[in-house]
Parts: C-alpha cells; sequence; structure tokens
C-alpha cells in the first residue's frame, strides 16, 4: 500500500471507529511503525482532516455531539487528579479537555475525551508509568475542564461534588 492509500485508509479507519484508535493499531492494520501514523495524521492534518489525538488513541473530528457543554475551573496537586476526574465522570460528564492559562505560551490545551472510571484509571496508569506531569502543575494547579454534560442537574451535582471534595476553584 502506497502513502495515499495508507492515509485513506487511515482517515476511514478513524470515521468508522467507535472510540480512540491508537497509532500502534493503525500501524499494526497498515504494516507500518506507529512513528509513521503520527506523520501521516500529521499530514492528514494538514490537509484539512479533523483529527484529534486523545490519551487513548485518535478520533475522527466529530466528537461529542449530545449535551451540554460547560466548563468547570479547579485547583488541586497531582494527588487530587484521579478523583476530580472520577467525580466528573461518575455525574455522567465526558471531560473533553484540560486548560491553561500559560504566562508565555498562552492557552495550552490538553485532549482527554474520558467518559468512566475505566477510561480515568487507564489515563491515570499512562500518567504514572511516562511520569508525566499534568498542564496544571505549569499553573500552581489552576486549570478548567471542558465537560459534555448530559443535563443542566449533573453539571450543578458535578459542581457540589467537586466543591466538597475542596477541588473547585471558586
Amino acid at each position: 500500500m502506497d502513502a495515499a492509500a495508507r492515509r485513506r485508509a487511515i482517515a476511514a479507519a478513524l470515521e468508522k471507529a467507535d472510540g480512540p484508535v491508537p497509532a500502534s493499531v493503525l500501524g499494526e492494520r497498515c504494516g507500518v511503525s506507529r512513528q509513521i501514523i503520527v506523520g501521516d495524521i500529521a499530514l492528514l492534518r494538514a490537509a484539512g482532516a479533523e483529527i484529534t489525538a486523545t490519551p487513548r488513541g485518535y478520533v475522527a473530528g466529530r466528537g461529542p455531539a449530545e449535551g451540554l457543554r460547560r466548563t468547570a475551573a479547579c485547583i488541586h496537586g497531582f494527588e487530587g487528579m484521579e478523583r476530580e476526574l472520577n467525580i466528573m465522570v461518575d455525574n455522567g460528564c465526558t471531560v473533553l479537555d484540560v486548560v491553561i492559562e500559560h504566562a508565555v505560551y498562552g492557552q495550552l490545551t490538553g485532549e482527554l475525551h474520558l467518559k468512566s472510571r475505566r477510561d480515568v484509571a487507564e489515563f491515570m496508569r499512562r500518567v504514572r508509568e511516562n511520569a508525566a506531569s499534568p498542564l496544571s502543575t505549569l499553573t500552581g494547579g489552576i486549570h478548567t475542564h471542558t465537560l459534555l454534560c448530559p443535563d443542566e442537574p449533573a453539571y450543578e451535582k458535578t459542581l457540589t461534588d467537586l466543591r466538597t471534595a475542596g477541588i473547585l476553584l471558586e
């Protein structure tokens, strides 16, 4: 398969997928390395494809459409991250991203797309496995999350639970 055919196959696989697809899986399907896939994704994006990289893999740009988009401002150290994310998904919200305001670079966003405790556990495993620092370490723990909530009561309950946990920035 030549490079153009491989990129078409990657785009088609992402469009058909029910969830994120890791670069390693795409590489196995196409018979190339993960790094070749990363380059192909960059070229697809440059050509206008809406592809988002999440901690669990790539997602085609269709994104979650149903629900209310809301923002929660939070503050905590590393030890509060898993608790915070679990509060959000336990209330039925999808954690779309984490955003910080950096003094030099301005707004920095990390795509998350976490929908369940399983997603949170996998995310935390990868953070620990890679000794990764959360973006919020650059801002003294202050950050926001964009949430996709099923309804307003779910969002309000999320805020209440974050407040009770001492995580909500007010």
